[in-house]
């Protein structure tokens, strides 16, 4: 792959500017976490703040390409643990829900609270199929090493379409690629390029979402790892599967029928004992919403169980100091460059009394 002009950089970066997608932008994490019904007992949540691990980065990166590139908006970030350190991947943009994104690192500890990667951006547009940016990142931990998984975007051309048709789900002037970058130190990435092929995708693939534990290790299933995609492949759902998380090989699969409504994306893949839980979001007459289903690890693709309410924990859910625990940045406001945490509530009788409204 062609490394690309920094001519095409500023175009990228100037349609960003001028792009907006309201429907996403109004995006709000408590609208979906006041979805939960009281009565399920099997689902990742209710959840509630966390205001003390809350993220702001302190300054604007350094710009590699220096072409102007500044953040306004931080968002769809994951997370992981290594000791006593919480790794934090997130997606900076020119403005919210824009193109030419990169993605930065973070790194907190008790005694120095949150401290933004001095190399950021850790993951820039660098692959001819990442001319538009590169966009949310999904970390996984497997075979002592790490893979970081986002989306490459990319402009599309008459001729693209031509050669890959997708009238069940079209594309138009953008595509977007699954690629994998891999690190041994969660520091410095290596890129190994895309995981489908535009055959297979049809020029729109999104959402690597891998059956991951609390500890973020990526959960194998039958002995291979699955990857469950919800965007693009034609409007067909497919499913890939690897041995080593580098080479991937996709198959229609369908996994998740809502009966109603409409599946947009699969969030996260949630793994704890022998169960997995998919977090996902959904168009419901017009209405996005969250919701959730319920799967045996050994038999993925039936749900036992569905229910409302979700984190659309676009990186995954992690133990943290005992809580799952995700973060996001849809409910900052405009301008401010913040992610917010949420953990899972604790039964009253066991939360600090600073929780419970006692005194300590």
């Amino acid at each position: 792959m062609r490394p690309f002009s920094r001519h095409e950089e500023s175009l990228a970066l100037a349609e960003a500017r001028l792009r907006r997608n309201p429907a996403t932008a109004a995006l709000s994490q408590s609208t979906f976490l006041g979805q939960f019904p009281p009565d399920t007992d099997w689902a990742i949540g209710p959840f509630e703040r966390l205001s003390g691990l809350d993220f702001t980065p302190e300054r604007q990166w350094h710009d590699p390409a220096a072409i102007g590139w500044t953040s306004e908006s931080i968002f769809n970030p994951t997370l992981i643990a290594r000791d006593d350190e919480l790794h934090l991947f997130y997606r900076a943009s020119p403005k919210k829900e824009s193109l030419a994104s990169r993605i930065g690192h973070a790194v907190f500890t008790e005694r120095d609270g949150w401290v933004d990667d001095a190399a950021n951006p850790v993951v820039s547009p660098s692959l001819d199929n990442e001319t538009l940016g590169v966009e949310d990142p999904k970390i996984y931990r497997a075979d002592g090493r790490w893979f970081l998984f986002y989306n490459g975007i990319f402009a599309v051309t008459d001729a693209d379409r031509s050669r890959y048709p997708a009238p069940g789900y079209p594309v138009d002037s953008i595509g977007c690629d699954i690629n994998v970058a891999v690190s041994d130190d969660l520091r410095t990435w290596s890129k190994l390029g895309p995981v489908i092929d535009h055959g297979t995708s049809r020029l729109w693939a999104k959402g690597a979402v891998i059956p991951r534990d609390a500890s973020g290790n990526a959960v194998t299933v039958g002995g291979e790892y699955l990857m469950f995609l919800s965007e693009g492949c034609d409007g067909v759902p497919h499913v890939g599967r690897s041995d080593d998380l580098r080479s991937w090989t996709f198959s229609p699969q369908p996994y998740l029928d809502l009966g109603r409504g409409r599946v947009h994306e699969v969030a996260t893949a949630f793994v704890r004992d022998d169960r997995l839980v998919l977090d996902f979001f959904y168009d419901r007459g017009g209405v996005w919403s969250a919701g959730q289903a319920l799967y045996e690890v050994g038999d993925p693709f039936h749900p036992i169980a569905l229910t409302t309410g979700g984190t659309l924990a676009w990186g995954g859910i992690i133990d943290w100091r005992g809580r799952d625990t995700f973060a996001q940045g849809w409910d900052s406001p405009v301008g401010e460059r913040s992610l917010q945490f949420y953990g899972r509530q604790l039964p009253t009788d066991i939360r600090p009394k600073s929780i419970r409204g006692e005194k300590p």
